[in-house]
């Protein structure tokens, strides 16, 4: 299994972009969120999902390990693809696409292409529980690190993790006022809440 792919980026389109690790381009596929957050340079490190099939081998690329583990969440729903939870992903940021599903509210969902009135019940029915329904209040105090700190909650949130609980570990862990990435706020804060 690909985790992540650390190269070259070669090119790049609101769709998909082309990284060379080792004299190999892969193609990988990505949102319009993903997109945006794109690095200006050359050098690259983004987290994929591999979509293996019979007849195809895609990658699926994200900036943000919270929207990686939303899209991993969206292909388990019955009848959500890969490209259709990729265009899910293109029209509603995670804490957008949390908040959606945590107050049921099928009318954001139906307006995305691809997603009809069975579809946008059933994502709703099947992800409610593991986002949490108190997802929408996300209070985090004001630092520095605010963005940081709002993306690790999101991720533990998708992860089901209790809102308060996530939250106020987030709070300890950056209380020192270090400079952590997203992905190390996640990791200590999952060795806090097990």
């Amino acid at each position: 299994m690909i985790h992540h792919l650390n190269g070259r980026l070669i090119s790049k389109s609101p769709t998909e972009i082309v990284v060379e690790c080792g004299g190999v381009g892969y193609i990988v596929h990505i949102s319009l969120f993903t997109y945006d957050k794109l690095p200006s340079d050359e050098s690259i490190k983004i987290l994929v999902h591999p979509i293996i099939k019979e007849d195809s081998h895609t990658l699926y690329g994200f900036m943000q390990e919270s929207e990686r583990e939303m899209f991993k969440l969206l292909i388990s729903v019955s009848g959500i693809g890969a490209n259709t939870a990729r265009l899910v992903l293109s029209s509603l940021s995670t804490e957008d696409l949390i908040g959606a599903i945590a107050t049921e509210n099928e009318e954001t969902f139906k307006k995305i292409k691809g997603i009809g009135v069975k579809s946008a019940k059933r994502l709703i029915l099947e992800l409610k529980d593991k986002v949490g329904v108190a997802a929408l209040d996300l209070k985090i105090p004001a630092s520095a690190n605010n963005t940081k700190l709002n993306e690790a909650l999101s991720g533990l949130l998708v992860l089901g993790f209790d809102k308060v609980k996530a939250n106020k570990v987030l709070e300890s862990l950056t209380k020192d006022g270090g400079d952590w990435t997203v992905e190390e706020l996640i990791k200590q804060a999952l060795k806090k809440l097990f």
